[in-house]
């Protein structure tokens, strides 16, 4: 769908930014995306892997390109300056007002992705009212691989406690994973070893914030919200599943040590307290950029519904 001009002007709920405020705002949030991404995109110009980071853009996925760009997000709406409306009004579900206000053209937007958005804020909303279930310890890396040959790992690492270690680690503890998308990923002979059973038809009943997966997450279901999300937000959450990975990875049964990272050993006392304190962590900053998830599913309703009566109002009159 591409961006559309009508007479109106931004609806009197939107705030209207003065160019002299969004454009260095905009300025701001790519400079932090570009460095967010900068070891990404030199990997990339020299063709080579990372084993830890690339999966954010892949498994998401995303582009740097993608996260640059800069969304004022639903409820917001950009005035234009001296050379004319903002760049935004030729990008899809935008739309520009006679005055050459540019806003999210919200009812456009939800007639395409409605469903996911009330999905997000179902499954958001469910994730956050729950207290967060630590002691997992990460075991679902170690699942990933359990009874595994050498040859067949996800990832060009080796294991750090070798296969009859890791194997052993993975009988001596109780899993009790809660994230389908990390489940699905379970060797055939871990799978009867989890305690849950977790499938996408359950996802919303069982997902928790002390799950690193399901707290990445948070960046998926922002890049889902597109421009309604506001920059900062997406980023925000971009730069979380960053740290998480990196976390993930260095308590996962692999040798990170190649990428100058120290291993979490989760099958030590001292590991396990440490996994649950940076898990603790996660929940908390993760549950904050859930609630902003919200707030931008709650503007979205609020403006659907005020589309909604304003175009009641207009049948109503022009059928005096």
């Amino acid at each position: 769908m591409r961006a559309t001009t009508t007479p109106a002007t931004a609806p009197a709920d939107v705030v209207v930014l003065p160019a002299a405020v969004w454009r260095p705002r905009a300025d701001a949030h790519a400079a932090r995306a570009d460095a967010l991404t900068a070891g990404h995109r030199e990997r990339r110009s020299r063709h080579e892997r990372h084993a830890i980071e690339d999966f954010l853009y892949e498994y998401y996925p995303t582009r740097p390109a993608q996260l640059r760009r800069w969304h004022p997000g639903a409820g917001t709406a950009l005035a234009p300056d001296a050379v004319g409306p903002a760049p935004q009004g030729a990008w899809r579900w935008y739309r520009t007002g006679a005055d050459g206000t540019v806003t999210l053209d919200v009812p456009a937007f939800l007639a395409d992705r409605g469903e996911a958005v009330q999905f997000v804020a179902g499954l958001v909303g469910a994730t956050a009212s729950r207290p967060a279930a630590t002691g997992c310890f990460g075991l679902h890396e170690w699942a990933m691989v359990y009874r595994e040959a050498d040859d067949e790992h996800r990832h060009p690492l080796p294991l750090r406690l070798g296969r009859d270690g890791t194997d052993a680690v993975v009988e001596a503890h109780r899993i009790r994973c809660t994230h389908v998308d990390a489940f699905r990923f379970f060797t055939p002979a871990a799978v009867p070893r989890n305690t849950l059973q977790p499938t996408r038809a359950t996802q919303v009943a069982l997902e928790q914030p002390g799950c690193l997966h399901a707290n990445m997450d948070c960046f998926k279901w922002a890049l889902k919200l597109g421009p309604a999300v506001p920059g900062t937000l997406l980023l925000d959450c971009f730069d979380l599943a960053r740290e998480i990975r990196i976390v993930d990875m260095r308590a996962s049964p692999y040798d990170v040590t190649p990428y100058a990272l120290t291993p979490i050993a989760i099958e030590t006392a001292a590991g396990k307290r440490e996994y649950v304190e940076l898990q603790q962590t996660f929940a908390n900053r993760a549950n904050g950029l859930r609630h902003r998830i919200l707030e931008v599913c709650a503007v979205l309703a609020t403006a659907a519904r005020t589309y909604e009566s304003s175009t009641v109002l207009r049948q109503a009159s022009y059928s005096r």
